[in-house]
């Protein structure tokens, strides 16, 4: 399977992942356990999505079924924006990996570059953006203070290798003036109306490996009625007529496209026939002017933006 190898561990990221963001809470072990059957190999998972229980669920019934190892299969989670302070994301870390029935993960991300206050698991969980009151509030916890923690978590063998998540190039910089286990891997939303080519730009230079979520755009927003009026990419004319020239589906075409630019992708479905479909994408090549007119989209249309969730806080506005 093609994949990046990252820096300080060498470890081997797929290219090709499966996101577990909304996957079905009811089918999720199943989704998992038929996903690795075909072939995947990463999966992304994170606190708030609220199903890690059931994904580790599926991925032990695997193990058991003799269908992998589980050296085999790269787990990846996040830190939510609840559990910044140092004592809260360590604790936080060790709750989830019991949640997946799992030792350790491959990769832990700090999901945001936001701090909220802190909601005990057993109060409510996942806790959310918004605390028990309906409301959202921002604390101030420092980056640096979260970082010592999840550099801790390397060094207790809780993680193989940490990351980052919805940052900008500006906090990467400032996180490496004082990391002493620098991130190894950059999470950000990216697709042709959204191509961040200075951010993936610095992170070559850096050496950061950079996952791209919500590749195929507006797709998983639509339902949240936060698509904000965007033509959909997967009916989009100009990715249809590539897709049709190449021989391919619009789902193939658009993820092609980030990984033949060097970023991961972690496509989710619920579909067990477009999850196989969305796999097969490495075997093919798109031409470097089909691909200069792919990012040729780009309208910086930003999709998952915290701002948006409470304009009148500006403590969310991580993008400003």
């Amino acid at each position: 399977m093609a994949s990046i190898a990252l820096k300080r561990t060498g470890q081997k990221m797929p290219l090709v992942g499966f996101g577990l963001w909304k996957v079905n809470k009811d089918t999720c072990a199943d989704t998992v356990y038929n996903a690795i059957k075909a072939g995947y190999r990463l999966f992304d998972g994170a606190c708030d999505y609220g199903n890690e229980k059931e994904a580790g669920e599926g991925l032990r019934r695997a193990i058991a079924d003799g269908l992998v190892k589980r050296e085999d299969i790269f787990i990846t989670s996040k830190l939510w924006n609840t559990s910044h302070k140092y004592e809260h994301a360590k604790a936080a870390a060790k709750y989830q990996l019991n949640l997946w029935g799992i030792d350790y993960f491959d990769l832990f991300l700090i999901h945001f570059p936001i701090a909220l206050e802190y909601i005990d698991p057993s109060v409510k969980f996942p806790a959310e953006w918004w605390g028990l009151d309906g409301k959202i509030h921002p604390v101030k916890v420092p980056y640096s203070e979260t970082w010592k923690a999840m550099e801790e978590l390397v060094d207790e063998g809780l993680a193989k290798n940490i990351g980052m998540s919805n940052a900008q190039g500006s906090l990467i910089l400032d996180v490496l003036s004082y990391a002493r286990i620098e991130p190894a891997v950059l999470q950000v939303e990216i697709h042709p109306y959204l191509t961040q080519e200075p951010l993936i730009k610095l992170c070559k230079l850096l050496n950061i490996a950079v996952t791209g979520y919500s590749s195929f755009g507006p797709q998983s927003y639509v339902e949240l009625g936060a698509s904000k009026g965007a033509a959909g990419l997967l009916e989009h004319d100009t990715i249809k007529s590539i897709a049709d020239k190449n021989g391919k589906t619009t789902a193939q075409v658009l993820l092609r496209w980030a990984i033949q630019r060097g970023i991961a992708v972690i496509p989710k479905s619920n579909n067990h026939e477009r999850l196989v479909s969305n796999l097969a994408v490495t075997s093919f090549e798109l031409p470097a002017d089909e691909i200069a007119t792919i990012s040729g989209l780009n309208i910086g249309l930003r999709l998952n933006d915290p701002i948006d969730l409470d304009p009148s806080l500006g403590g969310l506005g991580i993008f400003a």
